[in-house]
């Protein structure tokens, strides 16, 4: 994989790592978890990964910044530079520190503000995502375990499934009546939450996955692997996922159809 192969074996690395903290603490009877001042829970399994994770990408890519959730933002040691890397340590904290284990460490590499790179690990269920632009998205085990994933060609909304996040945050935002109608009008409707259901987008079980805030740390790492999977995930403007906005991802199909349906006035 030219250009990312590289970035994306340290990926892998940085994933083998964190996944070994975060299982070793995940159901553990000590857990330490404390409130965030956005009331949102952090564990000392989270702290614990991101700081991992700092520690190998200062050695192996000092020229590159670094953005995480639970520290903030690190310039590069070695100067200002173009890439960062932006990390999640767990993805779905709720799920793990009540047990269950739909929860991943998101991993992504940007150029400028453009996600490049991007890699989900889900050690709890024993599978990893990932892409790079320009080369496909795959998904498997490990990275020598792979297979290459792609959205379904689902094209009507009564045909599809829809998947969504967070009925508070929508009614948040005014738009829980549109997303109300979208699933009643769906062929299915589910709500897996976190990166889940952007990964299960972007292996074709499902068709369409919205949510209506995500910050940086959340959505660096599936807009490649969704994109290259053949998907397109936008914010309601039609514009790439940024911090503190909304994420709507589709099989591409039926992204006008979401899209049109959530940004209409309502009735």
């Amino acid at each position: 994989m030219a250009g990312y192969a590289d970035d994306l074996s340290l990926a892998h690395l940085l994933a083998d790592t964190a996944d070994s903290i975060s299982m070793s603490r995940f159901r553990a009877l000590d857990l330490r978890v404390e409130s965030k001042p956005d009331l949102t829970p952090v564990s000392d399994a989270d702290t614990a990964v991101e700081q991992a994770i700092r520690a190998t990408l200062a050695r192996a890519r000092p020229r590159d910044g670094v953005v995480g959730e639970e520290f903030g933002r690190t310039e590069a040691a070695a100067g200002p530079g173009t890439r960062r890397w932006v990390i999640d340590p767990i993805d779905g904290t709720k799920n793990y520190v009540r047990g269950v284990p739909i929860w991943g460490t998101l991993i992504a590499l940007l150029e400028g503000d453009t996600p490049v790179a991007g890699l989900v690990s889900a050690p709890a269920l024993g599978r990893r995502w990932w892409a790079a632009r320009g080369h496909g998205a795959f998904a498997g085990k490990h990275q020598h375990a792979a297979t290459r994933i792609n959205v379904s060609r689902v094209g009507r909304l009564a045909d599809a499934s829809f998947c969504y996040a967070s009925l508070t945050g929508w009614a948040d935002t005014g738009r829980l009546e549109p997303v109300v109608d979208l699933a009643l009008n769906a062929w299915r409707s589910r709500a897996y939450g976190d990166f889940y259901g952007y990964m299960l987008l972007a292996e074709g079980a499902l068709d369409i996955m919205i949510e209506p805030e995500l910050s940086l740390w959340d959505v660096a790492a599936l807009i490649p692997i969704v994109t290259e999977a053949g998907g397109t995930i936008t914010e309601l403007t039609g514009r790439p996922p940024g911090d503190k906005t909304a994420a709507i991802a589709t099989n591409g199909l039926l992204h006008e159809t979401i899209l049109t349906a959530l940004v209409s006035p309502r009735r």
